[in-house]
Formats: structure tokens, sequence, C-alpha cells
């Protein structure tokens, strides 16, 4: 229970990553404020953390408004007095042929993943460094590095992460504020079972990634005992990354 009575905040909770952290966090004696944009879902986990005995707060919470940002930071304050933890994990993407993608389309996603980590980390920190110092963790991913067609905009939104998160490591230091990012690979959220075996056995490790894979780097990165981590992204795929595909 290293995380008991730590503050934590995870954008995008309600489903997914973001959710399977919340309730990581939640067991081990965090106190999790649950900020996602869509009401029903952000209620489901709260209940689900409640269910359990663990201790959340609900904050409806669409990053792409910056004033909702704002809000954020001002009600966890206000519960709390404190922010221990920030996991910026909202984000979503849109596939199409970037002749086809719209500004708007563009705009969205970028301000989703990259705009909204960056307003979320700076309204957090002003928060961490009155009182001595927080952890961030952005979640990036592994199309900050190799894609696959039709996803400019969520992987230059990615590729922004991990830039935006040694930036803020060096920035936020003087506040003894920590930044990292996980890059995840393939996470099913789904149904596992679904899975067929190619899917498993083409990674490295032997199987396909789960939620609690992330979660649990995301214990350990915000973790006390972690302190000389900053400025790190932790690329976490069953090592897919590193496998060498040529075509038959």
């Amino acid at each position: 229970m290293g995380f008991a009575n730590k503050i934590v905040i995870v954008t995008g909770a309600g489903r997914g990553i973001g959710y399977c952290i919340a309730l990581t966090y939640a067991a081990q004696g965090a106190k999790v404020v649950i900020a996602e944009k869509d009401q029903a879902l952000g209620e489901a986990a709260l209940s689900s953390i409640r269910d359990f005995g663990g201790e959340a707060i609900f904050c409806p919470t669409d990053v792409t408004n910056p004033d909702e940002i704002k809000h954020l930071m001002t009600q966890t304050a206000a519960a709390y007095h404190r922010l221990d933890i920030l996991i910026n994990n909202a984000g979503m993407g849109i596939t199409k042929s970037p002749y086809e993608l719209t500004v708007d389309q563009w705009d969205l996603v970028l301000n989703t993943n990259l705009r909204g980590a960056f307003l979320c980390s700076r309204e957090a920190a002003k928060i961490m460094r009155r009182q001595g110092g927080g952890a961030i963790v952005n979640i990036a991913s592994t199309r900050a590095f190799m894609s696959e067609a039709n996803t400019e905009a969520y992987s230059a939104s990615k590729g922004g992460i991990i830039a935006l998160t040694h930036a803020l490591a060096v920035s936020l230091a003087p506040d003894k504020i920590r930044v990292n990012s996980i890059s995840p690979g393939w996470i099913e959220t789904g149904d596992y079972a679904e899975l067929r075996e190619i899917d498993h056995l083409q990674h490295p490790a032997g199987r396909v990634g789960i939620p609690d894979d992330i979660a649990r780097a995301c214990l350990f990165l915000t973790h006390d005992d972690n302190g000389f981590i900053t400025g790190a992204n932790i690329m976490i795929d069953g090592g897919m990354t590193r496998k060498m595909i040529y075509e038959p």
C-alpha cells in the first residue's frame, strides 16, 4: 500500500486502460479523481471503486476544453488540498487517409491527445509545486516510433507526447515534479478470449498485452522509491518494436 492517501488524477478513466489505472491506484489505497467526459462511464468507474471500499470522486472533464481542465484541478484541490500524481491517459485516434483528413479532425486529435496532456500537466504542476513535488505520467504509444497507414494525426500527437515529456521533466525539475511516459503497444481492452493464437505468438513476449501491464508501470514510475526516474519513456509492447518484420 505504498500509495495510501496519495491523491491521483486519471484522465480518460471511464474505460480501457484509464479505467484499469484508476482502479489499480484505488486498490493501492490512493484517493482517485476520475476525469472522464462521458457521464455514464465516469459514474460507473466511481461505483466500481467504491464497491471494493476504495475512495474516489468523479469530475466530468473534456480535456479539449481548457476551462474544464482548470475546473478539474480546482475540484481536486478543494476536495483533497493536494495532488500527488497525474496520469494523462485521455486520448483518441482517427484512421483516415492524409488526403481526406480534415483540419477539424486533425485539431480534435491533437487537442485531445497532446494539448490536453500539456494543459493538464501545467495546471496540475501549479498544485504540486506548492506542496513540494509530484509525479506525472503521460500515456504515449508505440505509434510515436512506428506507424500503420492513415494514422498521421494520432502518430503525430503521440510523438509530441514523447517530446513534451522530456521537456516538462526538465522544466518542472526545480519544483521536484517528475515527468515520464509509457508507450503501450497492443493492449487488448475488449474480449481477450477472442484473440487468435497468432495474435499472441507474433509478440516476442508470447502474448498480447492487457491494461494491468500499463497500470503496474504507472505504479512503478510514480512510486516515491523511484525518484531518480524522470524524462524517461517505457515501451510496453511485448517486444514488437524490437522485431524485424519482412514480407515473406
